[in-house]
């Protein structure tokens, strides 16, 4: 379980981050600060990296960027899409406050209904919601190109959450985070599955990225304890390599986490020689 307590490890460490960046900044505005360097001038909206993403049209339109949006979201936008091509989503997995925010509950949740967990969305309705974030993605960046303003903080639990005392946050941003947070005690990650763009735009690497998760056929048990420990419900013991844009990289489905197998569920480079196939 090395793979899961280092992960939990890393998000707690940046939704701390978070955190201070959110507080120090609204403190900021009223003449205060919180007295750590790094913290300076940081804001939300300049260390999401889909911010990076709505404003590449005003960028090259206009040669500006999307209100309130930073050149540091541009770079870390850029910097995770890079991550992405090579290990997926880890960005989703791993750093994500939002994310983060949604497993805590969730693990709450669990503990309260046992194995009723996860049993609120049948699989049939589970498989149409799914394509439900791309259409969100493809309405902010529209609307967003559209109105050189960034639409969806309005819309945005995540900004809810972290902005929900500054008087900042509009009324269907804390309608967002509330429909979040209920859903998460019965289901893993509700937002991530169903409407988080980012995580729509960033879940397209794994249709190509060079370091998929691959299950080993000859040496599976067919136990599928993989499957139960995907939060993004994605059936892990029928495939060979995992392609399917839900994945979120964390890894909770290796051999490293929940397959009791040796070297059966990892994360590897594909070979050359399947690349040159491939072509």
């Amino acid at each position: 379980m090395k793979t899961e307590r280092w992960r939990r490890s890393i998000q707690i460490i940046f939704f701390v981050i978070i955190a201070l960046i959110a507080v120090n900044h609204t403190l900021s505005e009223t003449g205060k600060s919180i007295p750590i360097p790094f913290l300076a001038d940081a804001s939300l909206h300049a260390v999401c990296p889909f911010g990076g993403v709505v404003t590449v049209f005003k960028l090259f339109s206009e040669g500006g960027f999307v209100q309130k949006i930073h050149e540091s979201s541009l770079v870390l936008g850029i910097a995770v899409l890079a991550a992405a091509i090579l290990i997926g989503p880890a960005f989703c997995g791993w750093i994500c406050p939002f994310g983060t925010f949604q497993d805590f509950i969730s693990r709450i949740g669990r503990r309260i209904l046992g194995k009723h967990f996860g049993k609120l969305i049948p699989k049939k309705l589970d498989g149409i919601l799914k394509y439900l974030r791309y259409a969100v993605l493809v309405w902010v960046i529209v609307m967003t190109a559209i109105s050189g303003k960034l639409i969806f903080s309005d819309y945005d639990p995540y900004y809810a959450l972290f902005q929900f005392w500054t008087g900042e946050v509009a009324i269907s941003g804390f309608i967002a985070l509330g429909i979040v947070l209920i859903l998460s005690f019965s289901v893993e990650r509700p937002f991530c599955r169903y409407a988080c763009p980012y995580g729509a735009f960033l879940g397209l690497s794994n249709l190509f990225r060079f370091m998929p998760i691959r299950r080993k056929a000859s040496t599976c048990i067919s136990c599928a304890k993989c499957d139960k420990a995907c939060p993004m419900g994605i059936q892990v013991s029928d495939k060979s390599v995992i392609r399917d844009p839900r994945c979120i990289s964390c890894l909770l489905c290796t051999s490293d986490a929940a397959c009791p197998v040796s070297n059966t569920v990892e994360i590897k480079m594909i070979p050359y020689k399947e690349l040159k196939d491939a072509e």
